[in-house]
């Protein structure tokens, strides 16, 4: 089938092989031929009245597999790209690579990371299909540093394999380039993960212009994502995650309620609490987002106390909507009715100017 041809086909890349031309099966009559790959067939244009209905778990499997073939085929195009250009594909130790100097994913390769497990899965089952980027480490010689395919490497340090990769003279801004590609072709970033990654960017000395290209964004949107890279707290950002539903307008309305020191605290306090730490990221941004939006009752305004020469209290002004004068206990009847009368004098004077 061409599924299995489009494996071979890697297979020989990695190899150095010859790649085997593909075998296209004759196509049976009356029929139209849907794409071509790993357990797709022909079907029918014109199906019997009794064929079943395709379930919608069986539509969403064939997603699925389109997803993955197109995956396999662009990985196909910059693996050939890159032996075209003269590069080989290498075995190296995965202990031998670090990591980049600047990280873009939350979360990424950890063991409640769905995503990352499937990859596992997938690696175990038919092996490494692509390389990853690397450049030879700037400072400690024998060692590299990975420009992308961070996942592909956590998979097989976790499968304890070595792993294929593409070894390339990097600058630190072809770098940064080079993984902000990836993420654009593979899978984007959240807007909070963008956000940090563009902050992390600029606070090492990169230029603004690297950064925009680095994710793909123009002068507006990235210093939407600095602006609210400024105003969540790194540690509030990373209790959330990815929150990958949020988007940006929510992340924008998530700052501004940040203004002041007492919200950020009862955002802290709402991250931390047991209930949202076992919520997924998603849901974990809209409880924080929900405790910022709740009405907040106002501290009680203290009363203004009023006294006398010796320092004893005789009244309290509580201002409000309402203003009042209380008395404190003892105060003389005659005082009493003597200030009662000079404040209607003076209101009446008051209204008559």
């Amino acid at each position: 089938m061409a599924g299995g041809n489009r494996k071979n086909e890697l297979r020989s890349l990695f190899s150095g092989g010859p790649i085997a031309p593909a075998v296209v099966p004759p196509r049976a009559p009356e029929t139209k031929s849907m794409l071509d790959g790993p357990e797709l067939t022909a079907v029918n244009s014109t199906p019997a009245p009794d064929q079943p209905r395709a379930s919608s778990g069986a539509v969403k499997a064939m997603g699925l597999t389109l997803g993955a073939i197109t995956r396999e085929a662009e990985e196909a195009r910059h693996l050939r790209q890159a032996l075209s250009e003269g590069e080989r594909v290498l075995t190296l130790d995965p202990a031998a690579i670090d990591q980049s100097f600047v990280s873009d994913r939350m979360g990424d390769g950890s063991e409640e990371d769905a995503d990352f497990l499937a990859l596992v899965e997938s690696i175990r089952a038919g092996g490494q299909q692509s390389p990853i980027l690397v450049r030879p480490h700037p400072k400690d010689a024998g060692r590299y540093e990975t420009a992308y395919g961070h996942r592909r490497l956590r998979a097989a340090r976790k499968l304890g394999i070595k792993v294929k990769a593409i070894v390339r003279q990097l600058s630190d801004d072809e770098l940064v380039l080079a993984q902000g590609k990836e993420n654009a072709e593979r899978r984007n970033l959240s807007f909070i993960e963008r956000a940090l990654f563009a902050e992390a960017l600029l606070l090492r000395g990169f230029d603004r212009k690297v950064v925009g290209e680095a994710l793909s964004v123009d002068k507006t949107e990235l210093s939407r994502l600095l602006q609210v890279a400024e105003a969540v707290p790194e540690r509030l950002a990373r209790l959330i995650g990815p929150a990958p539903k949020a988007g940006r307008n929510r992340w924008m309305a998530l700052a501004e309620f940040l203004s002041s020191e007492g919200a950020r605290v009862r955002a802290i306090d709402e991250a931390t609490n047991e209930a949202c730490r076992a919520a997924d990221s998603d849901t974990r941004f809209a409880m924080v987002l929900a405790r910022l939006q709740s009405r907040v009752k106002p501290e009680p305004v203290k009363p203004e106390e009023l006294k006398d020469d010796a320092g004893r209290v005789y009244a309290r002004l509580k201002r409000g909507k309402t203003m009042r004068i209380e008395f404190a206990a003892g105060t003389d009847d005659a005082f009493f009715e003597e200030i009662a009368a000079l404040v209607a004098e003076r209101f009446r004077a008051r209204k008559g100017a």
